[in-house]
């Protein structure tokens, strides 16, 4: 299980939303298209519709891993690229590796990314470099509200 429900998601890891700008969706679409770190993502909307509004926004992106590699040297730097309309692939620095819940690492690969998985990320500690690739789509949990007030706390 990665979650229980969006508003846990969203409350465990609003520290970690990305910064970036939320372009119109179309009436009806459940992707959200969010620009940060020079990347473009399609996002799909876990807060409901009409939540994500045009506009500077804080978005917890979130991938499923379908692959992942502790790399035995840091790289010359993080790398993200897109893969299909949603779905990420990367190289990045773990900022947290949160205990005690479902298999999470917080990730810094241009923007901040919370990679979740089927199976424990055994080893890994903030520092480390990782290689990844996710799955589709991939997950916004837009901050509004409490949560976005809360996220500086």
């Amino acid at each position: 299980m990665i979650e229980s429900s969006p508003e846990e998601f969203t409350e465990r890891h609003r520290h970690y939303a990305a910064h970036g700008l939320i372009y119109p969706q179309p009436e009806g679409s459940p992707l959200i298209e969010f620009v940060a770190g020079g990347r473009v993502l399609y996002l799909l909307d876990r807060c409901g519709p009409y939540v994500a509004l045009p506009g500077e926004a804080y978005v917890i992106v979130n991938g499923v891993v379908s692959e992942w590699a502790r790399l035995p040297e840091a790289p010359h730097d993080e790398q993200l690229g897109v893969v299909g309309v949603s779905g990420l692939e990367g190289v990045g620095q773990v900022v947290v590796c949160p205990r005690g819940g479902p298999p999470t690492v917080v990730v810094r690969a241009r923007l901040t990314l919370v990679l979740s998985s089927y199976t424990p990320f055994t080893d890994l500690v903030p520092g480390d470099w990782l290689s990844f690739t996710t799955e589709a789509p991939l997950h916004g949990f837009v901050l509004t509200g409490q949560a976005l007030h809360d996220r500086s706390r």
